[in-house]
């Protein structure tokens, strides 16, 4: 079943191609058998003509009354034949009067409507040519012409009708071989256009295989010829990837030198306040081993970035959850905060342990920050290859206009409230950097709602 949400160029053209032939054969089906149908009728009305002609020539007036010619049609004689004829007499008060007619009608009448009997009138000693529906109420096709006669004083119309079903049996007989033939021409054009851009985008596709392998590590670039079309991508691509791989390693260097550079301080400082105890001395201690944590973990981030979101680590979810679930209500239960989290036993980040602890981390803590007491933690497998992990209070929220601010680094929405601003920013920014995002919108639970979408790793 084709899946019309998803944007393939494949499909585009196809569909483009298939709904454009399917377009034109349907109106060369139309138009055929139109045509066939309008040559038959025109065929048809030429017979009829004849007969009009017949009658009217032939007719004549005797003592005032009007005689019918002699007419050696066999099947105007015989009763529902399907071959029609009668004159009409048009009276002075509008209404029409047979005054001769076939015996083929046998008991039946031919008459006209006023719309018709005005056309006769609009253009008399003319034929004109009406549908009718005649004895028996078969579809009937009719040619008449209006006229006068020497010594006769009203308006006479002569009127020839025959049975139209053959006419429209074989024009629909027509219609169906048609529709039939063309149906199997637009099938076998769409077929051709199949192939054809299957084949046609096969460089394309093997572009296509050949970025992945540089994506997950496989190769260091693109390789291989590729039409004149394709060939300046292919080479773009290539000075992209070495332009990319100089700013990373510019980049891990530069962290690097300065997580080296913090390290030795950080030492000299631990050294100084284990040989002087003291309060001041534990607090100096605590805070500087906190810095050499952070300092090392924002130097594994900044790698992680650079081996991209691929890393092939995978982090069980569940009990980092039960962690910081146990963690923050310790932390806030001065508030009496109660985490409720969700997680299949299976589902996993697909990345570091730590990446994972801040950025679920961070988002929770901020909800226990702004929550009345209540936090509700769901994470769940989103796709093929994503997770979302939502994260609910009950706090005051955020307007729709302050959401995007409160994604800037170092921006805090309530100067009043603890924190550096950080939180949220440090987890846009990581969640971009393996791929992912973040999404501010209103919790079913009155407060915020914060959406991570993250790559899953494979149970």
């Amino acid at each position: 079943m084709i899946d019309l949400r998803r944007r393939s160029l494949v499909r585009r053209l196809v569909l483009i191609a298939g709904v454009w032939t399917l377009l034109v054969m349907l109106v060369a089906g139309v138009f055929l058998t139109a045509q066939f149908r309008g040559a038959a009728i025109r065929r048809f009305d030429q017979s009829l003509a004849v007969l009009t002609d017949d009658l009217y020539a032939g007719s004549s007036v005797d003592d005032g009354e009007l005689r019918a010619p002699f007419l050696t049609d066999i099947r105007a004689t015989r009763a529902y034949s399907g071959r029609y004829w009668v004159i009409l007499d048009k009276q002075r008060d509008g209404a029409m009067r047979a005054v001769e007619r076939s015996r083929s009608l046998f008991d039946s009448d031919l008459m006209l409507s006023s719309r018709q009997v005005d056309q006769l009138d609009a253009k008399p000693g003319k034929t004109q040519y009406f549908d009718l529906r005649g004895p028996q109420d078969k579809p009937l096709r009719a040619a008449a012409i209006q006229a006068r006669l020497p010594g006769y004083p009203d308006p006479v119309v002569f009127l020839a009708a025959e049975d139209r079903s053959p006419i429209d049996a074989d024009a629909d007989r027509f219609a169906g071989v048609t529709a039939i033939a063309l149906l199997i021409l637009g099938v076998g054009l769409i077929l051709a256009v199949v192939v054809q851009v299957r084949f046609g985008l096969q460089p394309l596709f093997r572009l296509r295989r050949e970025v992945a392998a540089v994506r997950r590590g496989k190769t260091e670039r693109v390789e291989g010829a590729y039409p004149d079309e394709l060939e300046p991508l292919a080479r773009e691509l290539n000075a992209l990837l070495a332009h990319n791989q100089e700013v990373v390693e510019r980049q891990r260097t530069h962290v690097g030198n300065l997580a080296h550079a913090l390290k030795t301080p950080l030492s000299v400082m631990l050294t100084e306040a284990s040989q002087q105890p003291g309060q001041l001395a534990e607090v100096v201690e605590r805070q500087a081993q906190t810095m050499r944590e952070q300092v090392d973990h924002h130097l594994r981030r900044a790698r992680a970035a650079a081996r991209s979101q691929t890393s092939g680590e995978r982090t069980p979810l569940e009990p980092i959850l039960d962690e910081l679930a146990v963690t923050l209500e310790r932390i806030f239960q001065d508030k009496g905060v109660q985490i409720d989290w969700r997680c299949p036993e299976d589902l996993c980040f697909q990345g570091e342990k730590q990446d994972l602890m801040e950025l679920a981390g961070n988002v929770m803590e901020n909800a226990g920050k702004w929550c009345r007491g209540k936090i509700r933690v769901e994470a769940a497998p989103e796709g093929e290859a994503r997770l979302l992990l939502t994260v609910d209070d009950d706090g005051p929220g955020l307007p729709p206009e302050e959401r995007a601010q409160a994604l800037k680094r170092g921006q805090r929405l309530d100067e009043n409230a603890p924190g550096s601003g950080l939180g949220l920013s440090i987890v846009d920014e990581l969640a971009r950097a393996y791929g992912g995002s973040v999404q501010l919108g209103e919790s079913p639970l009155g407060g915020l709602r914060v959406c991570l979408d993250l790559p899953r790793a494979e149970a």
